[in-house]
């Protein structure tokens, strides 16, 4: 007997994440039911976050008021199975228990290596040669379950912007998703991850990683900018120079010279010359050097 198709449930704060696994699951053969997505102290871009105007079509929209408020949700709306991306907390065991077959993370690196919160930012920093994907069962721990499937996703030099990179994490993410189904559908239970302890975490930076040095090289100091820019935030200024006097958050460097024209700031690294493109003052008590 063939089995009915699934009802799914997308679990994220991101529109385009939540458009894009909804088509998916459709092309699949299953059902979208639901996008469950998070109230927020501070709002998304109009654009990015799940609200009426840029959920998918036909699908309800769950907003629980904090993670313990997800489980009686989601028994709401009778999933088989729920799929995750984009989302900022940590799933309790009474949400993962509710859909009949489980819930599924799609972690943006090369599980075991950069588990955590800022993968992709994790990944510029440490000089990977490429961003990845991975789709794996969750449990009551970050990105530790089970993986299904994983592929690696190119990097390119001038990667600074989650608006660029995001994308492209998704459009890896959908192509190997039938091939996920296929094995949720055998009742294969997935590949042991089988981490060592000595793989990278991808934990918020640290303070003392947001002022630039210049004893650094241009290479490091371009993956220090690049990488703060995929963060999408910080709770202090990042990364920031002290230039005449003043301390400056710089948003875009060149590792080549763009001419005078461009009016870019020149410095002088440990191994040559940077230039700076685009940055901002710090304001308030940061502001000095």
């Amino acid at each position: 007997m063939t089995e009915q198709p699934w009802r799914v449930v997308i679990i994220t704060s991101v529109a385009p994440i939540a458009h894009a696994f909804a088509e998916a699951v459709r092309a699949a053969g299953h059902e979208p039911v639901a996008v469950l997505t998070p109230r927020r102290k501070q709002p998304m871009p109009p654009d990015l976050g799940v609200w009426d105007a840029t959920a998918p079509p036909g699908l309800d929209i769950l907003t629980p008021r904090n993670k313990w408020s997800m489980a009686p949700l989601l028994r709401a709306v009778r999933p088989d199975l729920a799929i995750c991306f984009g989302f900022p907390w940590l799933i309790p065991g009474d949400a993962l228990a509710v859909p009949r077959l489980g819930v599924l993370n799609m972690h943006p690196a090369l599980l075991p290596r950069h588990r955590g919160p800022i993968p992709t930012s994790w990944a510029v920093r440490a000089g990977d040669a490429t961003f990845g994907v991975t789709w794996h069962w969750m449990d009551p721990e970050f990105d530790t379950g089970n993986m299904l499937a994983q592929a690696p996703v190119s990097m390119e030099a001038d990667d600074a912007d989650i608006r660029v990179v995001g994308p492209r994490l998704i459009r890896a993410a959908v192509e190997l998703l039938p091939r996920v189904f296929e094995r949720i559908a055998a009742g294969d239970p997935g590949d042991p991850q089988n981490a060592t302890g000595e793989e990278p975490y991808a934990g918020w930076f640290e303070e003392d990683y947001a002022g630039i040095d210049l004893s650094q090289t241009t290479a490091e100091i371009d993956r220090q900018v690049r990488a703060w820019s995929l963060i999408g935030g910080s709770p202090f200024p990042a990364p920031t120079l002290a230039v005449d006097g003043r301390r400056i958050v710089v948003k875009k460097v060149s590792l080549r010279d763009p001419g005078e024209a461009t009016g870019a700031l020149r410095l002088e690294a440990a191994d040559g010359p940077l230039w700076v493109l685009e940055s901002e003052p710090v304001e308030g008590p940061e502001a000095q050097p």
